[in-house]
């Protein structure tokens, strides 16, 4: 029987890309073993909680860290976070520090069903714009309609009103029909932004938020 040399030499191709994959995912899997070995010899275990060390290059950040994982063994409760940071456009700034946070706080928010509150609040696409806009700078409903291409000024407004009644946006107190941002809820708006970047960071693992209809 005569030998179809190219039908073998596909099958070869496609059992060696087969090794590559996966020699790459047996690569892979070692390195994150060894790192796993690496930040646990880096570590130390209290009752309850693994005080990591040295979890970055400044050394303020590593032993803040530290702390928190003191404390939050020392208080039995899942974890505390802190966080700060300072935000300026449009003429106005914010800054904010909170420390020692307790997660089981912020878990309840979820169980008291605030969570769904807020993200029901601003979980539309023309009203994350209308916060995006006043974030930038103070603006008028005109230019509000213009900046977030709406329809009219009554759109506007109903897309406003859930913002205005959960106090996320004011008439600005120094100027008559123009809006901002209330100075103390930037911060949440851009920490809840910074979370969103963690869940869809792709670094450690890979999905998708498109609905597939």
């Amino acid at each position: 029987m005569e030998r179809n040399h190219g039908e073998e030499i596909d099958l070869l191709n496609a059992e060696i890309s087969s090794l590559k994959n996966e020699l790459q995912e047996l690569t892979e899997s070692i390195k994150s073993f060894m790192q796993g070995q690496a930040n646990q010899a880096d570590s130390k275990l209290l009752k309850r909680v693994y005080q990591m060390r040295n979890m970055h290059p400044d050394k303020r950040l590593s032993e803040k860290m530290e702390e928190l994982c003191a404390l939050a063994d020392k208080k039995d409760v899942t974890g505390l976070i802190t966080y700060l940071g300072v935000y300026s456009s449009g003429g106005r700034q914010s800054n904010w520090i909170r420390n020692e946070v307790c997660t089981d706080d912020l878990l309840a928010l979820i169980e008291d069903r605030t969570a769904e509150k807020v993200l029901n609040c601003i979980g539309n696409s023309d009203r994350l714009n209308i916060l995006l806009a006043l974030l930038k700078r103070p603006m008028s409903v005109a230019e509000l309609v213009s900046e977030c291409s709406l329809n009219s000024t009554g759109q506007a407004y109903h897309h406003m009103k859930p913002l205005l009644a959960a106090d996320l946006i004011i008439e600005d107190t120094n100027s008559k029909g123009v809006y901002v941002v209330q100075s103390h809820k930037v911060q949440g708006i851009i920490m809840l932004l910074a979370g969103i970047c963690d869940l869809v960071d792709e670094t450690h693992s890979k999905g998708t938020w498109d609905n597939e209809q």
